[in-house]
Order: structure tokens, then C-alpha cells, then sequence
């Protein structure tokens, strides 16, 4: 593949002379630019080597580099000032030369330039399949295929001593579209290492990844995005500790939810077994018998799930075009259906023994592909902001599968 060398500058004889210095092949571009064409050029000059001459135009050089932070920058002058080399250094420059350097030292300094902008053109085009396989999104640093992503990093993690807390973030039902995501991500990612992974599971709602760290050290970093954020948004983050993807997404889902409803900060400090019994009894005798235990519970699935159903099938019947939606809900259990022209999807809740909830999810793309997986609860921690969430996942698999398949 080819280099790409931009030259930039006001002096149309600093073109000629620089060009005559480079041994250019028959794969490299040569490309000259004025300082009034930046503007227009800038996702172009990304992945280019930029040799830039600031003789007549000192301030509009630094601007210059300090607008393309990361890219190999060349500075050639014609007066070697040490004061003003410096301060091209600090703006980001890769390198100063003056305009009378030799031939052969001026080539051999172009060739780490040629190397670091390699990757960079090379990280691009990496970048590009991730956004056309929607594991990454366009804009930002924000992945999108959290299954892909959890599943290769939870393998390596759960084989190793390092430590790791995965969490879930989002604002409440009152919020969350007063939030733009670019806003909510911006103070996501500017408070977390480069190697810690943000991903997207539904409009405004994130998974985060976060390594070599423990929960407090979590809740701190958490603390300190929450102050920069002009509407409340909340967390729940769980120890990474050899769970399988979607046990990991069930707790901290959990915790998000429990976060949202006590309107603190929660994590996943205790491990004491859930008496479900006593939990849906209150405590008292209320239940005196297994058919009144029976309806009542059923009653508090089927309560749980009407409104939830109803409202996400609102929410998409329009944005799902040529899917049928439909849903049925009876005596603890339910069902959430999506059938389109090539594919289809099935979510059904059931409560088998009245001691645990079964989620069992089903996706066919023809008669002989078909996925299925399965997600317990405990009864206690199905609510409506979990039961949301687990759906928004659900239809998010469903959307991408469907476009593959069409």
C-alpha cells in the first residue's frame, strides 16, 4: 500500500523544493494544501504524514497542530528557533527539521512518520468493519455487539487473577430522554482508561467494562462521571468472577435496577441466598395456603409483565417495519413475539415450581437454524425497569439478525 504525504503551506516554492527531497513510488500520493483548505480536509489528512512549513505563518502552525493531536506532523522551518521548536513539541509535533537538512537525513526521518501513519490508516480501516459489522459505533468509542465483546474478554478474564467489575448505567424512566448519549458517553469515556470497554444495549442505557480494578475503586470513578452530568443517571456493577455472559448482565442488571429504585449507588456485596417464600409472603402468614400462594404470584407476574409488553410494543411497532409484535399474558406467564419476513423471535417467561422465573429465548432464522437460550431469576428480582431492559437486549439481537439475514 501507498504513503500519503500532504505537504501544507502559504509558500507555493516550499511545494517544489520539498517534493524534489522525496522519493516518492509509483503507490505513493503527494498531495499540497494551503492553510485556508484545512478546514475542508480534515478527516482526510487523518492518516496522512503531514510535513507542514511555518516560516510566514508561525501561530497558524501550532493551531494547526494542535488540531490533528495524533497525527505525524512534520514542522519544517527555514530558521532553526529553539524556543519556537519547543513549542511545536508541546503543541504535537512528531518532528522539527529545518529546510536545509541533507537529503539522506531528511528521508530517513520521514520513515518512522511513515510508519505510525501505516497504523493509523490500518486502524481505520479496522474501525470500518467493526461499524459495518455494528459491533462499533460510528461516532465514538462505543461498541454496540456487547455479546461478541463480553464473551472474548470474559474468557480471558475468568483464566487469569486479574480483577475486573462489569456494570450497568442508565438514567431512570424520567430522564433518560433528556440525556443526548453523545453527552452520557463524552463523561463515560473521558473518566475511563483507554483498555476499559463502554457498550450500548439500549437507547441511553450502557454496559461498561472495566479492568484491574475492584467495586470501590469503581464506585469512585462512578461518583466522579455522575458530578458531571446534568440529569441523574445510575449505576449497578458486579465482581467479574467466573460467570457466564448473561449471569454477569443479570446481576448487574439487577443491581441497576435496585440502584434505580432505592436512588443510591448499589453493588453486589452480599451473597446470602434469597428466601423466596418469605420474600413474597412479607414475612407473616398471609399465604395460608398453596392456592392463594399460587394466585398471588401469578398475579404479581402477570402484573409485571402487561404493561412492560405493551409498552415496548409501542415503542417499536412503528420502528420495526414488516415485524409482527404481539404478546399474551396469563396466570404467571408471558409471552413477547417477533416474526418479520425473514426471521423470527420468541421471549417467554414462565414460573415453573412458583420458586424461580424462566426467560427462554428462541430465534429462528429457517427451519434449521435455531438459537435458544435461557435466563433465571429469582421471583424478587423481576420488576419492570429489569423485565424493560431484558427486552430492549432481546429486540436489539433480533434487529441485527434480521438485517444480516435481509
Amino acid at each position: 500500500m501507498g504513503n500519503k504525504i500532504v505537504l501544507v503551506s502559504d509558500d507555493s516554492d516550499f511545494f517544489e523544493y520539498i517534493g524534489t527531497k522525496l522519493e516518492l513510488r509509483k503507490s505513493d500520493k503527494l498531495f499540497e494544501f494551503s492553510f485556508d483548505d484545512i478546514p475542508d480536509k480534515i478527516d482526510f489528512l487523518q492518516t496522512a504524514v503531514i510535513i507542514v512549513n511555518s516560516e510566514s505563518s508561525a501561530e497558524k502552525t501550532l493551531d494547526f497542530l494542535n488540531l490533528f493531536n495524533g497525527t505525524p506532523i512534520i514542522v519544517s522551518a527555514y530558521n532553526d528557533d529553539d524556543g519556537y521548536r519547543r513549542k511545536c513539541f508541546r503543541a504535537g509535533a512528531f518532528d522539527f527539521m529545518t529546510i536545509l537538512i541533507p537529503d539522506s537525513e531528511f528521508r530517513a526521518r520521514m520513515i518512522p512518520a511513515l510508519t505510525v501513519a501505516s497504523l493509523l490508516e490500518k486502524n481505520l480501516q479496522y474501525r470500518d468493519v467493526l461499524v459495518r459489522n455494528e459491533i462499533l459505533d460510528s461516532e465514538n468509542e462505543v461498541f454496540i455487539d456487547y455479546n461478541y465483546i463480553l464473551d472474548k474478554n470474559l474468557e480471558e478474564i475468568n483464566t487469569s487473577d486479574k480483577k475486573a467489575v462489569f456494570g450497568a448505567i442508565s438514567p431512570n424512566e424520567k430522564t433518560k430522554f433528556l440525556l443526548n448519549p453523545m453527552i452520557i458517553e463524552s463523561a463515560i469515556l473521558n473518566n475511563i482508561r483507554k483498555n476499559d470497554i463502554l457498550m450500548n444495549y439500549a437507547p441511553n442505557k450502557y454496559f461498561l467494562l472495566m479492568f484491574d480494578i475492584d467495586l470501590n475503586s469503581a464506585q469512585k470513578v462512578w461518583s466522579k462521571i455522575v458530578k458531571q452530568l446534568p440529569q441523574k443517571i445510575y449505576a449497578g456493577f458486579a465482581n467479574i468472577h467466573s460467570q457466564k455472559r448473561q449471569q454477569l448482565i443479570n446481576e448487574a442488571l439487577n443491581k441497576l435496577h435496585e440502584a434505580i429504585n432505592t436512588d443510591k449507588f448499589v453493588v453486589n456485596t452480599s451473597t446470602t441466598p434469597v428466601d423466596v417464600l418469605n420474600t413474597l409472603q412479607g414475612g407473616n402468614s398471609t399465604y395460608s395456603n398453596f392456592k392463594l400462594f399460587k394466585k398471588e404470584f401469578g398475579k404479581k407476574i402477570t402484573q409485571t409483565l402487561t404493561p412492560v409488553f405493551y409498552q415496548i410494543q409501542q415503542k417499536y411497532e412503528n420502528e420495526l417495519q414488516g415485524v409482527i409484535i404481539d404478546y399474551i399474558t396469563g396466570d404467571g406467564f408471558g409471552m413477547f413475539n417477533l416474526k418479520g419476513k425473514y426471521s423470527s423471535a420468541s421471549f417467554r417467561l414462565t414460573s415453573p415450581g412458583f420458586s424461580k422465573i424462566t426467560i427462554d429465548i428462541t430465534s429462528q432464522k429457517d427451519s434449521n437454524t435455531i438459537d435458544a437460550k435461557r435466563i433465571t431469576l429469582d421471583p424478587d428480582e423481576l420488576e419492570k425497569g429489569l423485565l424493560e431492559d431484558l427486552l430492549e437486549q432481546f429486540i436489539s439481537e433480533y434487529k441485527r439478525s434480521d438485517k444480516n439475514d435481509s
